[in-house]
């Protein structure tokens, strides 16, 4: 199966292939997760501009394959967004399978949910620990920022970075990294698992 991604951040880029691998190997599956496409949020928002991503996306990972569009919801609440942008782009391609998921104010308040896990990564303390409810946090990236070593958090180094190490158990306790985790293994669910891959050339039993 392939999984075709449609982020907003450069960040995201680099960041959400890894997560979605990293979720889809807890239940043994190895989805090919094609290069995300990249449009800002400002875009998506615009008439026909999420559409036209979605069939985009669509042709590269074939009438087989899923589409995970993933946003920040910023100041907006996802369990309004969310909806409203899956029946923009549900009808596009009505027999694919497409999911929407919004991290709550950012991406990286997933990070601030397991703050524990990533202690002493990227220059972060190695006593680094959440602040009561992380995805309240308006600007998570400057929380991270304040903590580190040289006061600079960089989407495009350390997002990637810390999507590969940080708890994503302990991350669900975050609503929408909930969600996200329930989505992915959802899309997932027809990706065969690794054990019962077919070996190239070898023979079927």
């Amino acid at each position: 199966m392939k999984i075709a991604c449609i982020v907003e951040g450069h960040g995201e880029v680099e960041a959400v292939p890894i997560l979605v691998r990293r979720i889809a190997e807890t239940v043994g599956v190895y989805p090919e997760v094609l290069h995300p496409m990249r449009v800002p949020a400002s875009r998506l928002i615009k008439a026909g501009e999420l559409e036209r991503a979605v069939e985009f996306a669509a042709r590269r990972c074939g009438p087989d394959g899923s589409i995970l569009i993933v946003l920040d919801c910023d100041d907006d609440c996802p369990a309004e967004m969310g909806p409203q942008l899956l029946a923009r782009a549900a009808p596009i391609r009505q027999h694919q399978r497409i999911t929407v998921v919004l991290a709550k104010r950012e991406y990286e308040a997933w990070f601030l949910a397991s703050a524990t896990s990533i202690a002493g990564r990227r220059g972060l303390p190695i006593d680094l620990t959440p602040p009561d409810d992380p995805e309240a946090i308006r600007d998570a990236k400057g929380w991270l920022a304040d903590r580190m070593d040289e006061g600079a958090y960089s989407e495009t180094t350390d997002q990637a970075a810390l999507t590969a190490v940080f708890d994503m158990a302990t991350a669900r306790c975050a609503d929408s990294f909930d969600k996200c985790w329930r989505e992915v293994i959802r899309l997932t669910a027809r990706a065969v698992p690794k054990e019962d891959a077919a070996v190239p050339g070898g023979d079927d039993p």
